[in-house]
C-alpha cells in the first residue's frame, strides 16, 4: 500500500472538520508533506468522487458525501486502484521442477491463502468509515481535536 493512502485518509478525516473548501496547499502544510505529491492524491480522490475540487478564490477540496458513507476501502481503491494486492504469477509452472499447465487448473495453496487474506482485508477496510476514523481522532486526542484542526484550516476572518 502506498504512502499516498495514509495522506489521503488523513485529508479525508480533517475535511470532516470544515464546512468550506480547503486548498491543497493548506492540507499539505497541516500534514507537513510535499504539496505536489499531496495534490496528486487529492486528484485521485476527486476522480473517484470522494472529494470535490472547488474552483475560485475560496476554492479547495470538500468531501462529496457524509463521512459515514466513505469507507477506508473507498480511499485505498481511489489511491492504489481496485486491483488485488497479491497477483499470482504461476511460479509453480517455472524452473526445473515446473508443473505442467494442465496440472495447475486450480489456485495453489499460496494463492488461496493470499486470496483469503485479501478478502478479509477488504472486508475490514470496507467496514470502517471516515466518520469512524474522525471519532477515533477525537478519542485519541480529546474532544475538540477536530474542531481545533478545522479552525486552523479555515481562512482567517477579515
Amino acid at each position: 500500500m502506498s504512502g499516498g493512502v495514509e495522506w489521503a485518509l488523513h485529508c479525508c478525516v480533517v475535511l470532516t472538520s470544515v464546512a468550506d473548501p480547503v486548498p491543497a496547499a493548506r492540507l499539505a502544510q497541516l500534514h507537513d508533506v510535499p504539496p505536489t505529491y499531496l495534490a496528486k492524491q487529492l486528484q485521485a480522490l476527486s476522480r473517484a468522487g470522494l472529494v470535490q475540487a472547488v474552483q475560485g478564490k475560496s476554492g479547495g477540496y470538500v468531501l462529496t458525501r457524509s463521512p459515514a458513507l466513505i469507507t477506508v476501502l473507498d480511499v485505498v481503491e481511489a489511491i492504489d486502484g481496485p486491483g488485488p494486492a497479491f497477483v499470482c504469477t504461476e511460479i509453480r509452472q517455472r524452473g526445473p521442477m515446473a508443473s505442467p499447465p494442465e496440472a495447475c487448473t486450480a489456485p495453489c495453496a499460496i494463492s488461496r491463502a493470499m486470496a483469503s487474506a485479501e478478502s478479509a482485508w477488504r472486508a475490514s477496510l470496507g467496514s470502517v468509515t471516515i466518520a469512524d476514523l474522525a471519532a477515533g481522532v477525537e478519542s485519541d486526542y480529546g474532544s475538540g481535536a477536530l474542531a481545533g484542526i478545522g479552525a486552523w484550516l479555515s481562512p482567517a476572518e477579515s
